[in-house]
């Protein structure tokens, strides 16, 4: 099994041009391996508090921000930062309304513009939120853990393998300044799911046979046209529908449904897959140029397979499921329950007893990564995230080339997604996809 598919602990503590933007992120630095652990200033004392930064205001970005301030009191958001000034203000009117007193943005803390998540994080604050359309995450958290901050990096962390493996080598990083990087993969923090997978783990379904994780769902949200949108705003406005900014469908939603089969599977990751997808319904071209369906096969080597199926079709059925079978019975992890030798349902109503508080994985994981930092003990979910974010990359090479694609050529996958510059200006949009004739390795 190569280095990078081995099984490790989910919770073990241990106008700007391409080149430009890159090189002025700096690079990892004998120096900077060697430099001493970095302890945040608060001393790890309950009472003080952490200032928070907010980079990406949109929808996610905001209720992220909402969420961490939920999860501990003695937080403030700081700081915020955005390409679009008018997503920054409108997401600041919101977060401010219901977070009252924490929240404490000065207006010579609010950045906009392709720099702007540089400004941020050279500013004074503990934590930063990584909420922006995927594409950025890489550079962005690379930059943030150099900066000596702790990070909320939202789900996916990449959307194509070089982002992947660079990813990676900033988890090393974080590991040995003692920096936390908590992920947006947020069922991981649910109880409900800790407890079903601890029985599934403990071999309650005996051997795993088969996986089947769905997410097959209705359409979701777009944006016209503005005459006075450049190439690059539009498609910034319309991040989901671009492979680029999204990873499209199966990665940057299909990827929660795939965490958990990972996690199911104890960070074993498959050997290959294999895979169909198109573009049937949304053929507009205001739907950028990615898939609306995927159905893929991924094969383990121990012959276990985890069958994934998304599509995003108006006038469709919904169904959002995620199944495990064993030798010995079946988990519904979305209803939380065992069938088979052993018949088990999670109670909700004694959860809440045991623990005092509401399952809200959305709030949960913004606690954990809080204490984490407090009592400097540092969490780096990072490495899960970003294989969960490669399966779900492999899976859409398989679907968008027609053919079997394994582990290994996903993860040294040259297929680099980054545009030649970052500026307000033409873009021209990538071809659909066109599986037998497309190729991305």
């Amino acid at each position: 099994m190569s280095d990078h598919t081995k099984k490790h602990s989910p919770l073990e503590d241990h106008s700007v041009p391409r080149r430009t933007f890159l090189r002025e992120l700096g690079t990892v630095t004998a120096a900077g391996l060697a430099a001493a652990p970095a302890v945040w200033a608060g001393g790890g004392n309950k009472a003080d508090t952490l200032r928070v930064g907010l980079i990406g205001c949109g929808s996610r970005g905001s209720g992220a921000a909402i969420n961490a301030m939920q999860a501990d009191p003695n937080t403030q958001l700081v700081a915020m930062a955005d390409i679009f000034e008018d997503k920054l203000k409108a997401s600041a009117q919101r977060i401010k309304k219901l977070i009252g007193k924490q929240y404490a943005v000065d207006p010579s803390q609010q950045f906009v513009g392709f720099d702007a998540f540089e400004k941020l994080i050279s500013s004074d604050v503990d934590v930063v939120l990584l909420t922006t359309p995927p594409h950025f995450r890489p550079a962005h958290l690379k930059r943030a853990i150099e900066a000596d901050k702790h990070v909320f990096a939202e789900k996916p962390v990449a959307v194509d393998a070089p982002g992947v493996r660079s990813v990676m080598e900033t988890c090393r990083l974080a590991r040995q300044k003692r920096l936390s990087i908590q992920s947006g993969l947020m069922l991981r923090y649910s109880k409900a799911m800790q407890e079903t997978l601890t029985r599934i783990h403990e071999g309650q379904l005996g051997k795993i046979v088969t996986l089947q994780t769905n997410y097959n769902i209705n359409g979701l949200w777009s944006h016209p046209r503005k005459p006075e949108w450049s190439d690059m705003e539009w498609q910034l406005r319309n991040w989901y529908y671009f492979t680029w900014l999204s990873g499209g469908q199966l990665v940057e939603q299909h990827v929660h449904g795939l965490d958990l089969m990972s996690w199911v599977m104890q960070e074993e990751y498959p050997t290959k897959c294999f895979g169909l997808g198109g573009r049937q319904s949304r053929t507009d071209p205001l739907y950028g140029h990615i898939f609306d369906h995927h159905a893929i096969c991924y094969e383990y080597s121990g012959g276990q397979r985890c069958f994934a199926f998304c599509r995003q079709q108006d006038g469709t059925d919904i169904n959002t499921s995620q199944l495990v079978f064993g030798e010995k019975g079946t988990a519904d992890l979305n209803r939380n329950t065992l069938s088979g030798a052993k018949t088990w349902r999670y109670s909700r109503a004694r959860g809440r007893a045991r623990n005092g508080v509401k399952d809200l994985p959305y709030v949960q994981e913004h606690e954990a990564l809080f204490k984490s930092i407090r009592t400097n003990t540092p969490i780096c979910n990072g490495e899960y995230a970003a294989k969960s974010s490669l399966m779900a990359i492999m899976g859409r090479m398989a679907s968008y080339t027609g053919k079997s694609v394994s582990w290994d050529e996903a993860w040294n996958s040259k297929e680099d997604l980054t545009p030649s510059e970052y500026t307000f200006g033409p873009l021209k949009v990538a071809p659909v996809a066109l599986p037998g004739k497309t190729n991305i390795y």
